[in-house]
């Protein structure tokens, strides 16, 4: 008999395992198991809060490095042995797991029950590494689901952990590398940035919105990526629209009319016209049908959702952005209610065929929708053990929800579960079936041609009700009237008039597709096969982070759902364009190199001898970047924007945001008038600001909290100028009624 040690990754998991054995009690930081039935002897299951340990930053190295200075770069501490600590927040759940852990003899068993991923694998090796772990007996437990027999049945075939370390040495790699390059990149393009910036007398909070030095946060990952919505932007800015001319026909027939069109697309209207002349085409002619063909077609329900799919569906349809559907999916799971949500395979096997199948009947009482079942039997499209590596693609757990545990849910998890389960139903339903029609009129030797859809089965369609979507259906394949080939009819010939148009910029849920298919702006063949290999840059576990930090940085951002990259964010591009941070095949390369090493194909040692050639070059290149970036340009135009007023003291001075107040940007030569961003418990807006600074005062605002924070009021502002502090002093306008 010996001890078993379940490591969970946060209290929620291990609740979950608690869950499926008996004899179970609660005590500070862990739970202990009796139960004959998994373990031999006494269980206990404990957790961290995600990583409880974290990679020591560069001054635990060298106190050279505590400090930004080109002169110190670059920051490779010996053989790249990186240490880790322990997070104050985190200190008293490391003790609890350290405490358990030395109390195991060589006997005893550690069973790794984090996350099923990579990450997870990384999560349990750094802590288990940091209390030491020599000689100790560890197995990994792998499921995609949190359900009592799926955990039952994971810990009756736990693995090797030789499977599980070369996923954690993987993942180190990945983590060592990212370290090094953002604790490198980071200082290395800031502080270049910053002296181009002195240098040409600008001023870097216009740029950065703070008082504070504008500083860069560059990622092996979230660079490229930036870049890549960068790139797209810059063609949309840079668009310049041209004419375009096509050749219809309005068709008119014995029951109805319709629209056809020559195939080709025309510069110049004079090419057009002379298509005309040439064939002594007026503008009406009488003609026929020359050629009529309708086709039964049929379109197969959509795949079963990864992470990147749901994703898109759930920005497109609810504007939910991918941290937001993400999070999501991971509550779902905890509720036993999806399968693993970081999934980028969209098989199931015949394992979880069986399951769905047998639930047919009550996923359609929850769902509420009926449909006659058309395939019983598992189909390559959707069931592919050999397909399936480590995680299977997100579908509904055999937990079949009551209507109350359904009304439980908030409205993101009700939107996304059903969304799930709808999905995962389609695999059932018929497929959607139409009619297209191909119609050619042939007008004096030139080919007219028109097409249309006709629904005859909406198969599985039927369970997703969505009316943009018909209209757009409808519009792009307009109803044809009844019409026979030979028919008689009549032509009205036009030129249609037009510009071409820009691409679209990026949405917050395109971003992820993006991320995935950015081999298709990439010329280089052998970097477009790396990248389609590694389905673009990224995760499916990080790509909802990647976004998130681009955010925080305040490089992107999101207005009404369409993204948009800052003048920060376009500085930090300007000044990596022509760097391997701004080619996505740079990063896909290395998540090839990664996913060798979690295969044991390549070592983790020559991904970082990699990334350390690789920061010294970016060290000895960086002036040779940034000094090719338009940044007088770019700190010109932001200036501008910035310009709230003129200031109302000096006369000359121009008042902008100067990060935790409104100031005058004559400082340096004496006018210190400024405006609070807050005042009486409420901010104030750059328009209230231009108002006070413009007209003296505002109209009535809402909002202001009392004194003795017993409630709020409501007042117009004033402000005033003090002659004797040359400054401005606000204060509300009572007499105003």
């Amino acid at each position: 008999m010996g001890t078993t040690l379940v490591l969970a990754e946060k209290p929620s998991q291990a609740a979950a395992y608690a869950a499926a054995f008996n004899g179970t009690k609660k005590h500070n930081g862990y739970i202990s198991v009796e139960d004959s039935r998994f373990f031999d002897g006494k269980a206990y299951i404990t957790w961290g809060y995600g990583h409880l340990v974290s990679l020591c930053p560069p001054a635990h190295y060298d106190e050279k490095w505590g400090k930004w200075s080109l002169e110190s770069l670059p920051i490779i501490p010996n053989d790249f042995e990186l240490e880790y600590y322990i997070p104050p927040e985190k200190v008293e759940q490391f003790n609890v797991v350290s405490s358990l852990v030395k109390k195991l003899n060589s006997n005893d068993t550690i069973i790794i029950g984090t996350d099923s991923d990579r990450e997870g694998s990384l999560i349990a090796w750094s802590i288990l590494e940091k209390i030491g772990v020599s000689g100790k007996t560890i197995k990994r437990l792998w499921i995609n689901s949190l359900e009592v027999d799926e955990i039952q049945k994971g810990f009756k075939n736990l693995r090797d952990s030789n499977f599980c370390k070369m996923l954690a040495e993987s993942a180190s790699a990945r983590q060592f590398g990212d370290w090094a390059v953002g604790m490198n990149a980071s200082p290395l393009f800031t502080l270049y940035v910053q002296k181009k910036i002195r240098e040409i007398g600008g001023s870097s909070s216009v740029i950065s919105g703070k008082k504070s030095n504008l500083t860069f946060s560059v990622g092996r990952v979230q660079t490229p990526t930036l870049y890549l919505i960068y790139q797209r932007q810059m063609e949309i800015e840079n668009f310049k629209p041209k004419p375009t001319f096509d050749l219809l026909a309005d068709i008119h027939v014995n029951n109805g009319q319709f629209t056809a069109k020559y195939s080709g697309k025309f510069d110049k209207k004079e090419d057009v016209q002379k298509i005309l002349r040439d064939n002594n085409i007026q503008s009406k002619e009488n003609t026929i049908i020359t050629k009529l063909i309708k086709d039964l077609k049929e379109t197969k329900s959509p795949k079963l959702h990864t992470l990147s799919t749901l994703q898109t569906k759930a920005n497109k349809k609810w504007k939910y952005s991918p941290s937001e559907v993400l999070k999501t999916l991971q509550n779902l799971y905890e509720k036993k209610l999806t399968t693993y949500p970081r999934s980028d395979c969209e098989k199931i096997t015949e394992n979880e065929f069986k399951y769905l199948q047998s639930n047919i009947d009550n996923y359609k009482k929850v769902a509420g929708v009926e449909f006659e079942v058309a395939f019983f039997e598992p189909r390559k499209r959707f069931v592919d053990g050999q397909s399936v590596q480590e995680h299977f693609a997100i579908v509904p757990t055999k937990v079949i929800p009551t209507a109350d545990k359904v009304n439980q849910l908030n409205e993101k998890e009700k939107n996304i579960y059903f969304e799930v389960l709808l999905n995962t139903l389609a695999m059932f339903a018929p497929n959607y079936k139409y009619e297209e029609t191909n119609v050619e009129i042939d007008i004096k030797s030139v080919l007219f041609k028109a097409k249309g859809k006709v629904e005859v089965d909406k198969g599985w369609k039927a369970l997703f009700t969505n009316e943009s979507e018909e209209k757009a259906n409808k519009e792009e394949n307009p109803k044809l009237p009844i019409m026979t080939e030979g028919e008689n009819a009549v032509a009205d010939i036009n030129i249609k008039e037009g510009v071409t148009k820009a691409k679209s910029p990026y949405t917050a849920g395109q971003l992820i597709n993006m991320m995935k298919t950015c081999g298709a702006s990439v010329e280089d063949e052998e970097a477009q096969q790396i990248l389609k290999e590694t389905e673009g840059v990224g995760t499916p576990a990080t790509r909802a982070s990647i976004i998130d930090a681009l955010l925080d940085a305040g490089y992107i951002e999101v207005k009404k759902n369409i993204v948009g990259v800052t003048k920060k964010g376009k500085i930090l591009c300007q000044a990596v364009e022509g760097s391997l941070l701004s080619k996505p095949d740079m990063t896909a390369q290395w998540e090839k190199f990664l996913k060798q090493i979690g295969t044991g194909e390549k070592t983790k040692r020559t991904f970082l001898n990699n990334i350390e050639r690789f920061v010294n070059l970016l060290v000895e290149k960086a002036p040779e970047y940034v000094n090719g970036a338009n940044i007088k340009e770019m700190i010109a135009e932001a200036e501008e924007e910035s310009i709230i007023s003129t200031c109302p003291v000096c006369k000359t001075g121009k008042f902008t945001d100067k990060g935790k107040f409104y100031g005058c940007n004559n400082y340096s030569e004496g006018c210190k008038a400024s405006l609070p961003k807050q005042f009486a418990g409420k901010n104030l807006s750059e328009n209230m600001v231009k108002l006070l600074l413009e007209k003296g005062k505002t109209n009535k605002l809402k909002g202001f909290k009392k004194k003795d924070k017993s409630g709020t009021f409501d007042a117009p502002l004033r402000v005033d100028i003090n002659k004797e502090s040359k400054n401005l002093k606000i204060g509300f306008d009572f007499a105003k009624k």
